[in-house]
C-alpha cells in the first residue's frame, strides 16, 4: 500500500498541532497566568490540541467546554483520595503484553501510545505504553494468543488512538485479524474523527470495506462530548464512514462544566443521531490522578 496524498494531509495537521501552552494561551486570548498553572502540569502529561480543534474554541471564553476539555491547569497535581494511576483496572488484565481481557468473548488491543489529542480527563494518562509491543516480532505472541482463544469473536483496537497509525500498519493489523476464524467484529475506538477529521479518507475506508468483505464487521466508536466538537468537516468525516457502511457509534465522558446539562446532552444525542449515529455510552468520569477537578 503506497501512501496516498490523503493520509500526508493528516499527517501533516498533526505535525501542526499545538504543544506550548504559550502558544495556546496567545491564540486564545487566555489570561498571562494561565501559563504558569498549565507549566507544571504538562511535564506531566504534556499539551496536544489539533489545530482543527482549537478553531473550535471561543477566543478568550474561560469557560468554552472544549477548552476546558485541553487546558493543562494547576489542580491535576493536586493529590486526592480515591483518585490512582489505574482507574479502571487495565493492569490487572493484562493477559499479555499488547492485550487488555476485562469480558469474555472479547479482547482490547494496545496498537497505539499517542493520540491526537491531550483530553486532560484521559483515563489512560499513566498507562506504561512503553512495555507494550512495538516491533513485527514482538506482536507475533499476541496473534498466537488470540488464534488460541476461540471464544474471542470480538477484537477492540485502542490506546492511544488506532488511527494514528499509518494505513500500512492499520492495514497490517486489520490483514492478521481478518485471518483469525472466530473473530466475526473488529471494534476502533478513536477521537480522531473528531479532533483531526482528516484522517478519514478514501484509502482508509476501502481498507476496512475489505475487512467486511473478509468476514469481519468494522465499527467506528468515536468520542465526542459536546454539540460543539460535531463541526461541518467532523460531519463530513462521518458521512463518509456511513457511505461506506461502517456502523458509527459514540461514546461520552460526562464532564463538569462541560456536558453536565441534561440540555447538552439531549442537543448532541439528536445531533449524532441526525447522522446517523448511535450514541453508545455515557460514562461516569473514571476516578484517574489528575482528573478529581
Amino acid at each position: 500500500m503506497s501512501t496516498s496524498l490523503s493520509e500526508t494531509t493528516w499527517q501533516k495537521s498533526l505535525a501542526q498541532a499545538i504543544r506550548d501552552p504559550r502558544e495556546l494561551i496567545s491564540r486564545l486570548n487566555l489570561p498571562r497566568e494561565f501559563l504558569e498553572l498549565a507549566q507544571g502540569s504538562v511535564q506531566l502529561f504534556p499539551l496536544m490540541v489539533p489545530i482543527s480543534y482549537l478553531n473550535r474554541i471561543e477566543p478568550g471564553n474561560l469557560d468554552d467546554p472544549l477548552l476546558k476539555q485541553i487546558l493543562p491547569v494547576d489542580l491535576e497535581n493536586a493529590e486526592v483520595p480515591g483518585f490512582e494511576a489505574d482507574a479502571v483496572g487495565d493492569l490487572n488484565v493484562r493477559a499479555t503484553p499488547g492485550i487488555l481481557q476485562k469480558y469474555h468473548g472479547r479482547a482490547l488491543l494496545m496498537v497505539s501510545g499517542a493520540c491526537a489529542i491531550h483530553c486532560r480527563y484521559c483515563f489512560r494518562r499513566h498507562y506504561p505504553y512503553g512495555d507494550e509491543p512495538r516491533t513485527l516480532a514482538e506482536w507475533e505472541p499476541v496473534w498466537q494468543s488470540l488464534h488460541a482463544d476461540s471464544t474471542i469473536q470480538e477484537i477492540i483496537l485502542s490506546g492511544g488512538d488506532p488511527l494514528l497509525l499509518t494505513d500500512l500498519r492499520l492495514n497490517d493489523l486489520c490483514e492478521r485479524i481478518a485471518a483469525i476464524p472466530h473473530v466475526k467484529r473488529l471494534r476502533i475506538h478513536s477521537r480522531l474523527p473528531v479532533v483531526l477529521p482528516d484522517r478519514i479518507h478514501a484509502g482508509l475506508l476501502e481498507m476496512l470495506q475489505g475487512l467486511t468483505e473478509q468476514g469481519t464487521m468494522p465499527w467506528m466508536v468515536i468520542h465526542a462530548n459536546h454539540p460543539h466538537e460535531i463541526a461541518p468537516d467532523v460531519e463530513n468525516a462521518i458521512k463518509q464512514m456511513l457511505q461506506a457502511g461502517i456502523p458509527v457509534l459514540n461514546q461520552s465522558v460526562l464532564l463538569k462544566g462541560v456536558n453536565d446539562t441534561g440540555e447538552t446532552l439531549i442537543e448532541l444525542s439528536e445531533k449524532l443521531v441526525n447522522l446517523g449515529v448511535i450514541p453508545y455510552y455515557l460514562h461516569q468520569l473514571d476516578r484517574v490522578t489528575g482528573a478529581s477537578h
